[in-house]
């Protein structure tokens, strides 16, 4: 058997060639091609995009002879998902200016933006830079959007939070001039000669070899769902003053179907640090993916891979070894997951509301509801000068509202046909759904286009069983990348080829259990029965105020699938 090094995948030489991300980027998106090379292609995400092409249009067009019809995604970089009214305006005017005239709330607490044309992309990022926001990092292989609770609470405990998440955040920022040279200069070339060397003092000049994920957040509050993290910093209060924070490792969703050595895990804790010790605790365990990550193949370069391959033992005592000091043994939690929609209390004498959007998509639908989204916003903020939080779970809260102004705001979102919290039902607010087709180049069936015909569709099972009051987690993927968290979801449905759909069971409300698989390839037509079967076997044997997911993991997730099997005898796929 050979020693021999395996074959770094090309990716890694695109970027140690790419003179710290710049390339030929600006060159290739003013050509007249029309789209850009595989290298463009890598270098583009670390900018926050990602070449695509309309999905639905691509094989008519083939048999015609016709090109595909290329576009771009570009994602934000939005620590906390925290925005000023000015800001969201900008970027109302910038989606309708250059990409398809919604914005969408992606699970990372920030916006992303769809359909974009190639000449399009510069001018679209520097105009997002000019009013003080970025999208360095909204992909590629670095520490993307950082993650917090996006209560808007007017507290010590709070505070902290977000002002922990925008140092992470800060310190992780690629140390590249290229992206200001590329994108606001309008000049992607090297530094003049005479001028100090550049460097990037963390990511090196072969930055990391995937994706890396971090979140802040409590016990109290796991809204963000933690544990999906590379790292998940949980922060220990004791009242209002900080204790410190847990640090765990090795959490990560995305998985490939029929491909055993990938697969979802969630993190495990390393320890407690004390809060000076943050930043050196998260740069360790971002410098052991960068030196021990596999960058000979992208499918098994997440740092979970390194953490249950080499054990959580080796993995603390390495980190241990690159921050110079131990961790301490990290206090017990026990996680919860509130509910930030509807109208709250800031604390401060203010309030804020929640405001549910159907797959974080921003738009003035023309369909039965016509609810005027976008424009009903717009006008929200215009009038009341809100401040905004994203959620994790693609959501809206409008900060700092006064509370003569609560009955005004109500009526407005009701003149355009927004519906609020209590105008929906649980089911339907807390069921996720990626972009999916016709957008994501990764997608293998429907997500956001087939939500809401299912969810009415299960709204209706919810009513027949007597479920309506139930909190269920649904989450909805049109790949096993899992962007909507289904491997966590009480029920995840997860695209496996057109029209087909895995299914996965037990997870928990809270996230902190992984789902099993128990069905393969389910018609999207046939979901509602599989679901049918488990409500009515939820209804009869659950315990009292149960959970879905604490039921199915109880009752096994095994008998569950041998009673759905045994509901829907005589189909194919319920064997």
């Amino acid at each position: 058997m050979s020693d021999a090094p395996k074959k770094l995948t090309g990716q890694e030489g695109i970027k140690t060639s790419s003179n710290f991300l710049r390339g030929d980027v600006l060159a290739e998106l003013a050509d007249d091609n029309l789209s850009v090379s595989d290298a463009s292609y890598e270098l583009l995400k670390f900018h926050g995009s990602y070449q695509g092409y309309n999905r639905d249009t691509a094989t008519e067009r083939k048999k015609q002879g016709l090109d595909k019809e290329y576009e771009f995604m570009l994602r934000m970089k939005l620590p906390a998902g925290q925005l000023k009214p000015e800001q969201y305006l900008a970027l109302d005017d910038i989606c309708e200016k250059y990409a398809n005239g919604t914005l969408r709330i992606t699970t990372r607490q920030t916006f992303q933006f769809h359909v974009i044309g190639k000449h399009d992309l510069a001018p679209m990022i520097k105009d997002i830079n000019t009013n003080l926001l970025s999208t360095l990092g909204g992909c590629g292989d670095v520490v993307r959007n950082v993650m917090t609770t996006a209560a808007p609470v007017k507290d010590n405990k709070h505070k902290v939070l977000s002002d922990a998440t925008h140092a992470i955040a800060k310190h992780f920022e690629p140390q590249s001039k290229g992206y200001i040279e590329m994108w606001v200069d309008g000049q992607g070339v090297a530094p003049d000669e005479g001028k100090p060397e550049e460097v990037e003092p963390i990511y090196q000049n072969i930055y990391l070899p995937r994706k890396f994920k971090i979140s802040v957040s409590t016990p109290e509050d796991n809204t963000m769902d933690a544990l999906i993290h590379d790292i998940a910093c949980i922060a220990i209060f004791d009242g209002q003053d900080l204790k410190g924070y847990n640090i765990a490792v090795g959490g990560g969703l995305g998985m490939t179907h029929n491909k055993p050595a990938t697969y979802p895990r969630l993190a495990s804790t390393l320890g407690f640090v004390e809060p000076d010790n943050l930043l050196k605790a998260c740069q360790a365990v971002v410098e052991i993916h960068r030196d021990f990550g596999d960058r000979t193949n992208r499918k098994h370069a997440r740092l979970k891979y390194v953490v249950e391959e080499q054990g959580v033992d080796w993995m603390r005592t390495e980190t241990e070894k690159y921050m110079g000091f131990k961790f301490t043994k990290a206090p017990e939690v026990t996680y919860k997951t509130p509910d930030h929609m509807g109208w709250h209390e800031q604390g401060d004498g203010k309030l804020w509301l929640g405001v549910p959007v159907s797959s974080g998509r921003i738009i003035d639908r023309d369909d039965t509801d016509n609810a005027k989204i976008r424009s009903g916003f717009r006008e929200l903020i215009k009038k009341f000068n809100c401040n905004i939080r994203l959620t994790g779970d693609q959501n809206i809260i409008f900060c700092d509202i006064n509370p003569s102004d609560k009955q005004a705001i109500t009526e407005l979102l009701k003149s355009y046909n927004i519906p609020l919290k209590e105008n929906l039902s649980e089911l339907y607010r807390n069921t996720l759904a990626c972009v999916a087709l016709p957008t994501c180049g990764k997608a293998l069936a429907e997500a956001e286009r087939i939500k809401l015909p299912l969810v009415e569709q299960l709204e209706d099972l919810t009513k027949k069983h007597g479920l309506e009051q139930n909190r269920i987690a649904i989450r909805i993927a049109g790949c096993p990348n899992g962007c909507s968290r289904p491997y966590v979801g009480e029920i995840g449905i997860v695209g496996r080829m057109p029209g087909h759909y895995a299914l996965f069971i037990g997870g928990d409300f809270e996230a902190t259990r992984l789902s099993q698989k128990v069905f393969d390839r389910i018609p999207y037509e046939e979901l509602p029965n599989a679901v049918d079967s488990i409500f009515a076997l939820y209804k009869s044997n659950a315990n009292d105020n149960e959970p879905l997911g604490e039921f199915i993991h109880r009752h096994g997730e095994e008998e569950v699938k041998k009673h759905i099997i045994s509901q829907n005898q005589g189909k194919k796929w319920a064997v």
